[in-house]
């Protein structure tokens, strides 16, 4: 007994002095890095507002770019923030897939759509700020990518508030547009997102901003209308273990769309947040607690409202709302490509110009 337990023990040991290691091993891995840069040293279109230094120098290969996850720049908290939080909802639909039976049972089908929409927006997030430094074409693409991946999620909103979260008196006056218009905002928000950063180089920020924001918040307001008319109903507040959760999800929402549009942070503070303290690390913070909590209120309701929306919902609702998620899964990659075409013409002109 004793023997296994000190092989047991070395066993540990060893694996405290690989983990050790790991620093030494990347500064092997990667001895020229080149540091940041300043502002002033990149082209317009990467800089942040208020932001003044820890900028990823430009062209550089590929390898640099996934091992600077590890290094410190103005990006590296936003790359994380939402990695830890694909990890969590790939933990969460772990822990859900024991309980929940997203094959067998239709009813299940629009709790998974959220979950995979959350891991997508999640993913892609933190792919656009990772790599999106790497070149003017590279920095389009990645944050198109990143609006396809937000346009799923608006989806996948919509889908479980109608599905689960709605009650028979608004269903009956919806229940034969609701998802058709969640489908219709949702690749809008993609369209306004694609164009505002398309823009990037023509218009005013707060232009910019208009096109991003205003079809994303017309698509919010549509698809969390049934979570509102529940929450107005303040009867039922207190034998329903889903409410506050649902609160809590419209309270992040509300306080991460406020830091993604208004830069408060660094505005006050300028220069001084470009590692940590910017307004967009908060934004992708109060996301991933609102997303959350969404998820966990789905989940009650799934388990707590059962009759309600199997009665409502007939046997084939669930499979065309899945239906109109690979529309949306179809179109917005492709409004994101149609705007990357039109990138790629304005880049081969000002190449062709110089």
């Amino acid at each position: 007994m004793a023997t296994i337990v000190m092989e047991r023990i070395g066993r540990v040991f060893i694996s405290l002095q690989h983990i050790r290691e790991v620093p030494r091993m990347l500064t092997e891995a990667a001895p020229s890095m080149p540091g940041t840069v300043r502002d002033t040293e990149v082209p317009p279109y990467f800089r942040e507002r208020y932001v003044c230094t820890g900028y990823r120098p430009l062209n550089q290969n590929w390898r640099y770019y996934f091992l600077s996850l590890f290094q410190r720049h103005n990006e590296t908290i936003n790359v994380w923030t939402h990695l830890l939080a694909f990890l969590v909802f790939l933990v969460k639909l772990r822990q859900l897939t024991e309980t929940v039976d997203f094959v067998g049972d239709h009813h299940s089908w629009p709790l998974l759509v959220l979950i995979l929409s959350s891991l997508t927006y999640s993913a892609f997030s933190a792919a656009a700020h990772l790599l999106g430094g790497k070149s003017e074409q590279c920095h389009y693409t990645f944050f198109f990518l990143d609006y396809v991946g937000v346009a799923q999620y608006q989806y996948g909103s919509a889908i479980v508030h109608f599905y689960y979260a709605v009650d028979e008196s608004f269903y009956r006056h919806v229940h034969g547009i609701f998802m058709p218009v969640a489908t219709v905002l949702s690749c809008l928000s993609c369209l306004g997102c694609c164009y505002g950063k398309y823009c990037n180089h023509s218009l005013p920020t707060w232009v910019r901003k208009v096109c991003q924001v205003v079809p994303s918040a017309l698509a919010y307001m549509w698809d969390s209308s049934p979570v509102a008319k529940r929450l107005m109903s303040l009867s039922t507040a207190n034998n329903d273990p889903a409410i506050i959760y649902h609160f809590g999800q419209v309270a992040f929402f509300l306080s991460c769309a406020f830091f993604f549009t208004y830069p408060l942070l660094e505005r006050c503070r300028p220069g001084r947040c470009d590692f940590l303290g910017q307004s967009h690390q908060v934004f992708h913070v109060f996301l991933s607690c609102c997303t959350f909590c969404q998820i966990h209120a789905s989940h009650l309701d799934f388990v707590g409202r059962r009759e309600l929306y199997s009665r409502l919902h007939r046997s084939n609702e669930a499979a065309l709302f899945v239906g109109l998620y690979v529309v949306t899964l179809v179109v917005c990659p492709l409004i994101a490509a149609f705007m990357m075409r039109k990138v790629k013409q304005v880049l081969d002109f000002k190449s062709k110009s110089k």
